[in-house]
């Protein structure tokens, strides 16, 4: 099981820029998947960034060419750089791992993530 501790969301303005950081402790079983999450009042947490066992990042569409997603493995670190916001980016935002346990490839969904940071709020003003 590995545990995980966020921080850095905050306020800013449109156009603005945050680092959102997710240490992790912990190990995984058989290689690793991690993501960067959001969720909305009363909506399914959807996946904005997904990084593979073999460091392959995937992103949402709505972050495409704007957040970049990064794992440091010597820091156990997770980080989703977030530049260009807008205000539809506002949300909590979660990062997650997982155990790739024997599987051939990482999930994509909540429900393929074991692990979860607690949470940061993201709000960016128009």
């Amino acid at each position: 099981q590995v545990q995980l501790v966020e921080s850095g969301g905050g306020s800013v303005q449109a156009g603005g820029s945050l680092r959102l950081t997710c240490v992790m402790s912990g190990y995984w079983l058989g290689g690793r998947c991690l993501g960067w999450f959001r969720q909305g009042p009363g909506k399914e947490r959807e996946a904005v960034a997904l990084i593979g066992n073999d460091d392959r990042t995937t992103y949402a569409d709505s972050a495409k060419g704007r957040f970049t997603a990064s794992y440091v493995a010597t820091q156990s670190t997770l980080y989703l750089q977030m530049n260009s916001l807008k205000p539809e980016d506002t949300d909590m935002y979660y990062c997650a791992s997982s155990s790739l346990r024997g599987r051939r490839q990482c999930g994509v969904t909540q429900g393929d993530f074991v692990d979860w940071g607690q949470g940061t709020q993201v709000t960016v003003s128009s």
